[in-house]
């Protein structure tokens, strides 16, 4: 389930957002999430925020209800097993969303971060990936910066519905 450069979903990517992407799946799980902490940090002033029109809580109770009372070090074992897409009761959750909820449920997580989601310590630095990527980000437009943070939420997480193929990979149209 792990896409590799090939696979990665493109959702109208430019190439220098599918190189953001990219520069995203070369990181390890523990930077992958605080890159996700630094980028609702930086929310609104230099990072588009996703349009929350577009999502529905009461589509995610799991993730949004019932992880929000469980302890730290749980609450960090799930936010791995989703980025490392494991086979598990709250990845399956989480990989069942749309994008557009998917992000979301990071945002909800990242505003709760310290008061009832798990924390970044205090004496973390972010390594320089995770600058780099930053400044990436930073410099894309608003299209660039929605289409890849779908493209990255919807990377993670566990689920075994496998896209319908196109007709250009199939070669084939749709019949009545």
């Amino acid at each position: 389930m792990i896409p590799d450069e090939n696979t990665i979903k493109t959702q109208a990517l430019s190439d220098e957002t599918q190189k953001v992407v990219q520069a995203f799946e070369a990181l390890n799980t523990d930077d992958k999430l605080a890159w996700f902490y630094y980028v609702y940090k930086k929310m609104g002033d230099s990072i588009t925020p996703a349009a929350p029109q577009g999502t529905d809580p009461e589509l995610a109770p799991k993730l949004l209800g019932d992880y929000l009372q469980l302890d730290d070090d749980k609450q960090l074992a799930i936010m791995r097993e989703i980025v490392e897409r494991k086979d598990t009761e709250y990845s399956r959750a989480y990989g069942a969303l749309k994008e557009n909820n998917q992000l979301m449920v990071w945002y909800t997580w990242s505003q709760e971060m310290g008061n009832t989601v798990v924390d970044m310590p205090a004496d973390y630095q972010a390594s320089q990936p995770i600058n780099d990527l930053m400044g990436q980000i930073e410099g894309l437009d608003f299209e660039g910066q929605i289409s890849m943070f779908r493209t990255i939420a919807s990377d993670m997480g566990y689920t075994d519905v496998k896209p319908i193929a196109s007709q250009a990979e199939t070669g084939k149209t749709a019949s009545l």
